[in-house]
């Protein structure tokens, strides 16, 4: 009699351990590079006056925060309190800044003109931080929002390309000022005196030039393109008491990399910093809030004087 083989037990299937397939929605590279042109171009808006007071001017400004944060606060009052719309709110988050500024400018930082950078850095972010004890105590410490129109809300498809409308927006009124700011340093007699009055101020005076009202105007001019950066800017980088320390490094990047000889430097700086912080943050999250600095880094090694200044 043969002996029987026992037949081995079957064995369960195995699990399948694949994950199942599920449609990953990537953004194309031309939306990501609009996103980063429209971040870049508000950056300089924000920044552009840090470049006319340190690079044209000569001091260094470090409460320009400040002034950014108190025209987004004009604007988000205007907004939901008094029921303005947002375009309407523009000129006043322009005017508001420049106002105190230049209050400023004559009271207190025409005494530190001749100072040396380190006493203008201690004295400007004792401002900054008077700031923002002031706006935490009046405003509170939550975060402001800003309500945009209907027509600047959502994204458009253009040839495969999500355009956001209020970037777009953003980008449009950046360049024109961009444009316009080019002009009137290069092109008018203002640009002329302002270059004059920083170049050689005693030399100046004995053309008839009056230095100390330029240097108000332009430092209340710079005042309320911050203000007017900061308005833009709130429903985008949001908007609390500690605005001004949080991008206060991002302004300076913008002038460091850049130099600050002329406004092309920031401007094309901005624009660079803008599109690698955007793609940075998407394509390697984990390393994403690094890019720009890192980016920095590599910048002052190879030209510490900016990309775009001129050796000295």
């Amino acid at each position: 009699m043969q002996a029987s083989v026992p037949i081995p037990p079957r064995r369960a299937p195995r699990p399948d351990r694949r994950r199942p397939s599920c449609p990953v929605r990537r953004l194309p590279v031309l939306t990501i590079l609009f996103d980063g042109v429209a971040y870049g171009m508000l950056l300089f808006v924000l920044a552009c006056g840090l470049a006319i007071t340190l690079g044209l001017m000569n001091f260094v400004n470090l409460a320009h925060g400040a002034f950014a944060m108190a025209g987004g606060y004009v604007t988000a009052i205007l907004i939901n309190r008094w029921g303005l719309p947002f375009l309407a709110t523009l000129p006043f988050a322009f005017l508001v800044p420049a106002a105190i500024g230049l209050v400023l400018e004559r009271t207190l930082y025409v005494r530190l003109y001749h100072r040396n950078h380190l006493d203008q850095v201690l004295f400007s972010i004792g401002l900054v931080f008077m700031a923002v004890a002031a706006v935490d105590w009046t405003m509170g410490s939550q975060q402001q929002f800003v309500t945009l129109p209907s027509w600047l809300k959502g994204r458009v498809d253009i040839l495969g390309v999500q355009v956001g409308l209020y970037r777009s927006f953003i980008i449009v009124v950046c360049s024109v000022l961009v444009v316009a700011l080019q002009l009137v340093l290069a092109k008018t007699r203002f640009g002329s005196r302002l270059r004059a009055a920083v170049d050689d101020p005693r030399v100046a005076r004995g053309l008839g030039i009056n230095v100390s009202a330029i240097f108000a105007i332009t430092f209340a001019f710079g005042s309320g393109l911050a203000g007017l950066g900061g308005a833009l800017g709130a429903e985008i980088l949001g908007l609390d008491p500690t605005f001004p320390l949080k991008f206060m490094i991002y302004f300076l990047i913008v002038v460091t990399v850049g130099g600050t000889t002329s406004l092309t430097g920031p401007f094309l700086a901005s624009i660079l910093l803008g599109v690698a912080d955007v793609a940075g943050k998407y394509y390697v999250p984990s390393f994403g809030a690094f890019v720009i600095y890192s980016l920095m880094i590599v910048v002052l090694v190879l030209r510490p004087q900016g990309l775009f200044a001129r050796a000295r």
